[in-house]
């Protein structure tokens, strides 16, 4: 009996994943639940589980694939057993070396990109499209679509941002501009022997929409300070090791920041808050992502309700997000729901630098390196000059909601806790 192997959810305005490699091959046997796939998606890589115990009788969907929710992408042979000799179909992107050659009627130039379809408006639009679209007044009629049966993707929508189409007029209809059919073409470029061309994961590709997306739309302005972490080095050491005795868990500086931003959060809700159209949404919870390297990229886990957690919770979260973003098993609900950001480039180096909002997030926190360096303390006998160890720190903000004088509140705020850290502890 054959067995259909199919896309599962994919989370939250996530509707298509694209396969990025096959664990298991055509005629290899598999158990139930084990991976057979992997698929990445445009925040989180997942696995595929096998529905039944069998063998894989055949692949539908090769490796680059672009596939939706519910899509067959294998089929398995259920409790079947594995033969001694190859199978005769190979799982990955299988060379067409077989395939006759298609005739040339033309020299080998670059063919004129045909006319891209129009949105089909008989599908509704998802809801990250209809903020994208409601929020640049676009008309999803004048945006060439890419998607499955002419849906409209969050991808043509940003597109189309870029290229200034799609425009609606202030009376609703469609502007009488004239508008380009597409994105001006990639230019043909020659390879040198020494260069190796690659295609962009949909991560990445993402993760590049998302960040020009956020400078596009939001009026992003940076404020800077610096933070003496004198005094919370001082607290980490005596605590540390009776601390992770305690916890089984390190004390790091990321729960004393993530806790400091929740207090300064609680005085300056513009910074917890995001546009929705012409409204301001407040957010009266604290979910605060914490930005996390990986191979495959930048991305983001979510501390749910962390104003509600302890410092060791805290930190045993953070480093449980770590260790999944490592090994590739974030889900979509670990990624869903930040209301603020923290990045963290001081881990790598980074003196400073401007950090780029995470939308719809109207703020985040940037945290740096710390170097010792001779800074003047003021005293009670008076001015000296002391080596103290001191971090840069940098809010970007969305200026549209947030007002230089809030933003700079909110990072003086964050700073005075941080050099008295006894302020977190008391609630002051």
């Amino acid at each position: 009996m054959s067995i259909e192997i199919k896309v599962p959810p994919l989370g939250e305005s996530v509707s298509e994943a694209t396969i990025a490699r096959w664990i298991k091959s055509a005629g290899e046997a598999v158990a139930l639940d084990e991976p057979v796939a992997e698929l990445e998606t445009d925040k989180v890589t997942l696995e595929v589980p096998a529905p039944a115990a069998g063998v894989i009788s055949s692949i539908t969907a090769d490796v680059g694939a672009t596939v939706g929710i519910d899509a067959v992408i294998a089929l398995i042979d259920e409790g079947a057993t594995a033969s001694a000799a190859p199978a005769a179909s190979a799982p990955e992107t299988k060379p067409q070396d077989d395939a006759p050659p298609a005739a040339t009627s033309a020299p080998a130039a670059t063919p004129a990109p045909a006319p891209a379809a129009t949105a089909n408006t008989d599908h509704p639009l998802s809801p990250a499209v209809k903020r994208l679209v409601e929020e640049n007044n676009l008309d999803p009629k004048q945006i060439p679509a890419s998607g499955k049966d002419g849906r409209l993707t969050k991808g043509d929508v940003l597109a189309a941002i870029d290229a200034g189409i799609g425009k609606a007029s202030s009376s609703g209809a469609a502007s009488s501009a004239p508008v380009a059919a597409t994105p001006a073409p990639v230019q043909p470029r020659v390879d040198s022997p020494r260069e190796e061309r690659v295609p962009m994961t949909r991560l990445r590709k993402v993760i590049a929409q998302r960040l020009k997306d956020a400078q596009n739309t939001a009026a992003m302005l940076t404020t800077f300070n610096e933070v003496d972490m004198s005094n919370v080095m001082a607290l980490r050491a005596e605590y540390r090791d009776v601390f992770e005795k305690t916890y089984g868990v390190r004390l790091g500086f990321m729960s004393f920041f993530v806790h400091a931003a929740i207090a300064a959060l609680k005085e300056f809700p513009a910074v917890n808050a995001e546009i929705h159209g012409d409204d301001i949404i407040y957010k009266n919870f604290y979910n605060i992502g914490v930005a996390v390297g990986t191979p495959q990229g930048l991305v983001v886990p979510v501390l749910k309700d962390a104003d509600q957690m302890s410092f060791a919770e805290t930190e045993a979260s953070i480093n449980a997000f770590g260790q999944k973003a490592r090994d590739g098993q974030l889900t979509m609900d670990d990624m869903s729901g930040g209301t603020f950001t923290i990045s963290n480039g001081g881990v790598y180096g980074s003196m400073l630098s401007t950090p780029i909002l995470n939308k719809p997030q109207s703020g985040i926190l940037g945290m740096h390196n710390i170097q010792k360096r001779a800074v003047v303390v003021s005293s009670k006998s008076g001015d000296q000059i002391e080596i103290r160890p001191m971090m840069y720190l940098a809010l970007s903000y969305d200026h549209r909601i947030i007002d230089g004088r809030e933003a700079v509140s909110f990072l003086v705020r964050l700073k005075d806790m941080i050099e008295d850290p006894r302020r977190l502890v008391l609630g002051l």
